[in-house]
């Protein structure tokens, strides 16, 4: 029976007929729609599409080994079963991760709104001013907070934060040393991470015991300082002689900081400070097992245009209107082949929304309120400790108590387990860290499990006066404008109209895979056994979290044939450089370190290039062939050229340019006949899950993109989930974790992230997806994405060609329009179109990427064939409106695809244009009962990079 003649798994009996549902309703195209996709195509069926489009080297005829689908209501069942094995606690844990209250009209209307968590990264500023503006926010809250001039976006957490920081100021730092200083007060997995990331680009680290201050600093030269204000012991300590010092030897400093402790503490900026680095979890953002959580990083001025990662800034629109936009947009990832210094590209935007909004709920006032709340709360248990004779080891400190208890760490903390607490022992001492959720009923818990009894205890002295913060933050309006939950939420839903996510509109982004987030799927997110639970709490507490990864990294290698997973990486950027450095140690391992040279296909992934600078490779470019195939003779050459320090090729499979590459495994077979493996990026992985397994058609270690594939949302840009898969060779050099033995091999390559598993808290979306899907649903998805994907190629091919195809002229999941002809003979350009679309209520394809001038478009398989068809109709539009721009009727300057997108306070406005009001806002297709109005023009970013503002501007300027 082909697969397009049935709607759900071909298997019977009654699982069967309850478990059709829901592939039913994730894949778009319906039986009828199917047919229509198929006859444009000339194709009986879904099979006869698989062997016609995909290489026979590559189709993979065994049939996924997973459990057969379930309905959704059958799998929250389950998941409530693994949930429950977890045992969350009242975390007092501390290290970097605290229990923190989530306001309801945050949760409700940020972290569980479609609107919120289908948007994609705000690379068309004109249809995201809503989360460029919650950005903007929170970009000045970290800003103000730390005492620093500018503060990108979000980083991925607060260790990968404190690595982009060292390779920032090795880059910039007049020192030419090659060590850089750490406190041996840092967070041990903020320390695990700067391990990992220094040793293969040459940085040597230093840990000094800093806590004696100038005593303690290491002779002779050092390029970077990192310091801890809290230490990860709590302590808080006068660092402005370490950093004055380390000033005068030309080296650059670090400061590792907590938000809320700096409501009260003098900001890193006032005492020296160069670059912040830290987490906003605390404002707002589940424990989550470790996350996501969104990272941040603060500089001074002269080391704004070196900032790794996404940068907010303030430009104006075709009108002079105040408007949001990336800033320095084309050095986001600071993608430069072989001199890439970051790899970058995946922020924690719907968590950074969270802890701006979280600052905005509060303001300056309840924030500090809660700080201190928080510090009265660790006074009193200090003073009770010490009251009853148990030495607390540290004089200042903010949240974090640390008690001497020789012999008795862990029987106190046991104790403290038993009555629903969990602490933290290190070594004869336990930690107790207060957060805005302990309540007085919590200390006297504690003070109970170190065998004393709760009482009156006298308060610590007064801050002293270097520590106290003086000076003021969060001043702009926007901090003190929202007190009820009524304006709050009138806040929120105005953010939130403002912009295009997929709650409204097919997002036909090419390489992005925007496909349906099903509400199923994320329902475990925010439940309090996942949500609640700290990434260093007791491991027989996370027993669901254990049996979750263990099946989603069972049904994952499954997938891409290859022998096991790690979860840890939360970015696909982070899989990329996993999956190299993994390479690197294997090739370590047998004695072979001068195979450092990966090869890389001149279409590639940008992040590609900068991971393999990172994992201490030399990049060399492979040619692209006219076909958009990579250039065999080419690789032929550089393989022979190379081949005694061949390390690797990384490709994308199917290739960047949409297309199933016929040389695939030829390719794999030289490069293994050279002695390098094979990286294939999963980027694509949505052209062949249950059609090919990377793993078996050549590849040695692939990443994987939960956030495209496999139906994470991407939350405006983050979160993101890039585990890395890898062949049984190279499984020893995983990603592990030095405090959670379980998070991998003993021999792996050290901590990619800070957590453990990573962004664990929202694996249970893609467990949940594949357990609803089962394996002919996700065969059958796979099969429906590159049949959308070949009927639009095929209905636009005359009015925009198709750039490259594949063997029998059929490309994968997703086709480059190429508009240079266009632009050519017309001056119409891609971004014109791109506007353009707006008006029709569609987000833009992606733009200029991998070849410049073109579109890429990918419909993804949960589109159905009306919105498929309103699409294609749009762009079949604006290709009538290029032929009047050519035909003379318009110029391209006074056309509405230049005058695009067009705003409803244009309606209003006097209308001297060529073309009429009608013609500008509700073009063909377009009904005005459901028109989305952009609420600003083309916005001009060269404005708004010359004049560089990334914090909230004055109210004046939306005058």
């Amino acid at each position: 029976m082909s697969t397009s003649s049935v709607p759900g798994p071909s298997h019977s009996g009654p699982v069967a007929e309850r478990s059709a549902v829901f592939a039913d309703r994730h894949i778009g195209p319906d039986a009828g729609g199917l047919d229509t996709l198929l006859r444009v195509l000339g194709q009986p069926d879904l099979d006869a599409l698989e062997k016609a489009a995909v290489p026979a080297a590559v189709r993979n005829d065994r049939p996924l080994e997973l459990p057969e689908a379930a309905s959704e209501a059958a799998t929250l069942t389950e998941l409530r079963a693994i949930a429950a094995r977890n045992r969350p606690a009242v975390s007092m844990i501390g290290l970097g991760y605290h229990d923190t209250i989530t306001p309801g009209v945050i949760q409700r209307n940020v972290l569980e709104s479609p609107a919120w968590y289908t948007a994609y990264t705000p690379y068309q500023p004109e249809i995201s001013q809503g989360r460029l503006e919650a950005l903007l926010n929170f970009q000045t809250a970290v800003t103000d907070l730390t005492g620093l001039d500018i503060a990108n976006a979000s980083m991925l957490d607060e260790g990968t934060a404190a690595a982009e920081a060292m390779t920032l100021i090795k880059r910039t730092a007049r020192s030419k040393s090659s060590r850089f200083v750490v406190d041996a007060d840092t967070l041990p997995q903020t320390l695990a991470v700067l391990r990992t990331r220094a040793e293969p680009v040459g940085i040597e680290l230093v840990v000094a015991d800093l806590s004696n201050g100038l005593e303690s600093l290491p002779v002779g030269d050092f390029f970077g300082l990192l310091l801890s204000y809290p230490g990860a012991s709590g302590a808080v300590r006068d660092h402005r002689q370490v950093i004055a010092a380390a000033h005068e030897r030309e080296a650059k400093v670090v400061v590792a900081t907590d938000l809320l402790a700096l409501t009260l503490l003098t900001p890193p900026g006032e005492v020296g400070a160069d670059v912040a680095v830290g987490s906003a979890q605390r404002f707002g953002v589940p424990l989550g097992f470790g996350g996501p959580h969104a990272g941040f990083i603060a500089v001074r001025s002269e080391l704004q245009r070196q900032l790794p990662g996404r940068l907010v800034g303030v430009s104006k629109d075709s009108h002079g209107t105040t408007a949001f936009r990336l800033a320095l947009q084309t050095r986001e990832q600071h993608i430069r082949r072989e001199k890439a210094t970051s790899n970058i590209c995946t922020a924690q935007v719907l968590l950074a929304v969270m802890a701006s909004m979280y600052a905005v709920y509060h303001g300056p006032d309840g924030l500090k309120r809660i700080a201190e709340r928080v510090r009265k709360h660790a006074l009193w248990l200090a003073s009770t400790l010490q009251h009853g004779g148990i030495a607390v080891e540290h004089e200042l400190f903010f949240d974090t108590v640390r008690a001497a208890v020789p012999g008795r760490a862990r029987e106190v903390v046991a104790a403290a387990r038993e009555r629903g607490i969990h602490l933290w022992a290190d070594g004869d001492h336990v930690q107790i860290s207060i957060s805005e959720a302990t309540t007085g009923e919590h200390l006297a818990a504690v003070v109970e499990s170190f065998g004393l009894q709760a009482g009156f205890a006298a308060y610590a002295p007064l801050m002293p006066q270097w520590a106290e913060r003086t000076s003021e933050y969060l001043t702009h309006p926007v901090f003190h404008a929202h007190r009820s939950e009524t304006s709050m939420l009138r806040y929120l839903r105005r953010l939130s109209d403002s912009d295009l996510a997929l709650d409204r509109t097919m997002i036909p982004l090419g390489s992005c895979t925007m496909k349906l987030n099903a509400t199923t799927e994320m329902a475990a997110v925010t439940w309090p056994e996942f949500a609640g639970l700290h990434p260093f709490a007791p491991i027989e507490d996370a027993a669901g979290y254990l049996e979750l990864i263990d099946q989603l990294s069972s049904w994952l290698c499954e997938v891409t044939g290859y022998a096991a997973v790690s979860l840890q990486p939360n970015a696909g950027s982070q899989g990329e450089l996993a999956g190299l450095l993994a390479i690197r140690g294997y090739h370590r391992s047998r004695g072979d370190e001068g195979r450092t040279v990966c090869l890389i296909p001149a279409s590639a992934h940008g992040t590609n290039a900068a991971s393999a600078v990172m994992a201490g490779m030399s990049v060399v470019v492979v040619k692209t062939a006219t076909t958009g195939d990579i250039d065999m003779a080419d690789l032929r050459a550089k393989v022979e050229q190379h081949a005694d320090r061949l390390a690797a090729i990384m490709i994308t499979y199917p290739s960047t340019h949409g297309v199933f590459e016929e040389t695939v495994t030829e390719l794999s077979d030289l490069v293994h006949a050279a002695g390098g493996q094979v990286y294939v990026d999963g980027a694509n992985l949505n052209a062949l899950v249950g059609v090919g397994r990377p793993g078996v058609f050549g590849g040695d270690v692939s990443h994987l993109n939960l956030h495209k594939t496999f139906c994470i949302p991407h939350g405006g840009g983050g979160p993101g989930v890039g585990p890395v898969a890898v062949a049984a060779h190279l499984a020893p050099f995983l990603p592990n974790h030095p405090m959670v033995a379980q998070a991998g091999p003993e021999t792996g390559i050290g901590a990619i992230a800070a957590a453990p598993f990573g962004s664990a808290s929202i694996l249970p979306i893609s467990w949940a997806y594949i357990r609803m899907m089962g394996p002919d649903g996700l065969r059958r998805a796979t099969l429906t994405a590159i049949a959308s994907a070949n009927y639009i190629a095929r209905r636009l091919q005359e009015h925009y060609p198709v750039l490259y195809t594949g063997a029998g002229g059929y490309v994968a999941h997703e086709c480059i329009l190429d508009l240079r002809p266009i632009t050519a003979a017309t001056g119409v350009t891609v971004d014109d179109v791109a506007k353009r679309l707006a008006d029709y209520g569609f987000h833009a394809p992606t733009m200029s990427f991998p070849v410049a001038g073109t579109l890429m478009v990918e419909p993804t398989e949960s589109e159905d064939v009306a919105e498929i068809d309103r699409f294609i109709d749009a762009m079949i539009a604006i290709k009538g409106e290029i032929d009047r721009v050519a035909a003379g009727e318009w110029d391209v300057a006074d056309s509405p695809l230049r005058g695009a997108p067009h705003t409803a306070a244009e309606l209003a406005a006097d209308w001297e244009r060529p073309y009429s009001r009608t013609e500008a806002v509700f073009p063909a297709g377009v009904s005005p009962a459901h028109k989305y109005f952009p609420p600003v023009g083309r916005i001009d970013g060269a404005y708004g990079d010359r004049n560089l503002m990334c914090s909230c501007p004055s109210p004046e300027a939306y005058a």
